[in-house]
């Protein structure tokens, strides 16, 4: 995530190294070394706004999905690293913050209809993860809670399924790549474990072609014309008491 600085709300900082103020609802933190007062509550995102920084990218989608905010903080005292999404994480007291830059990891080229789902495909692909060590850095790394450092040997072991289950949840924020000792790029092979498991383990769905093809019929046109022209709360509500199927007895 970049950020450049701003003029407004810069005289922020405390004078005093230290200080605490929760008492007035504030926190000390750390931006780019420049100590900055922010209010208690708030998320690590909407604190380096009103610090006076503006985003240039990386900000993303704001709801802990798209995972373009990685971020690496420590806080007072402690030598540890943490890792979060910036918009997901509240700002505490004495917090150094350090907002990185999306790095592009590389990505295998393959195509996924010319290839089935063998116990040896995904290692094919990406042979580096032969070189996991279990340390299970990517594990600790992950704001999601993945068990990444799992689904990478359930991958190596040939176990596509296992991995695509456990990597279900990954949105791709490449904090888990940033800190492997082995330079394997996990959020990758997770991907290919899910689209390998969707194309050739898991069953085809009857009633997922047959809405596809009433979709392109046109069938549904209206009624998402009056979705779209709903208010919030009717769209919320329509989506909370919707039926799902698999809950069903």
């Amino acid at each position: 995530m970049t950020a450049e600085a701003g003029t407004e709300n810069a005289g922020k900082k405390r004078d005093t190294p230290g200080d605490t103020d929760e008492e007035h609802g504030t926190y000390n933190i750390y931006l780019m070394g420049k100590r900055y007062k922010v209010p208690i509550g708030q998320t690590i995102m909407a604190a380096i706004e009103y610090a006076g920084y503006q985003f240039i990218r990386g900000c993303g989608c704001r709801a802990g999905f798209c995972g373009a905010c990685s971020t690496v903080y420590r806080k007072e005292k402690e030598q540890k690293l943490q890792f979060a999404l910036a918009c997901q994480t509240r700002v505490e007291d004495e917090m150094y913050l350090v907002q990185i830059p999306f790095v592009p990891a590389y990505k295998a080229r393959y195509d996924l209809g010319k290839m089935g789902a063998e116990d040896n495909t995904i290692l094919t692909i990406y042979p580096e993860i032969a070189r996991c060590v279990s340390c299970n850095t990517c594990t600790k790394s992950c704001p999601q809670d993945i068990k990444v450092m799992q689904y990478i040997q359930c991958a190596l072991r040939g176990d596509i399924e296992k991995a695509a289950e456990l990597s279900f949840d990954c949105i791709q924020c490449g904090l888990c790549a940033m800190r492997c000792p082995a330079d394997i790029k996990h959020y990758h092979v997770g991907q290919l474990a899910r689209r390998l498991r969707g194309k050739y383990i898991d069953k085809r769905s009857e009633n997922l072609k047959m809405r596809n093809a009433e979709i392109d019929e046109g069938i549904y046109d209206n009624e998402m014309d009056d979705i779209m022209n709903s208010e919030d709360d009717v769209v919320r509500r329509m989506y909370n008491e919707r039926t799902i199927e698999s809950e069903e007895g």
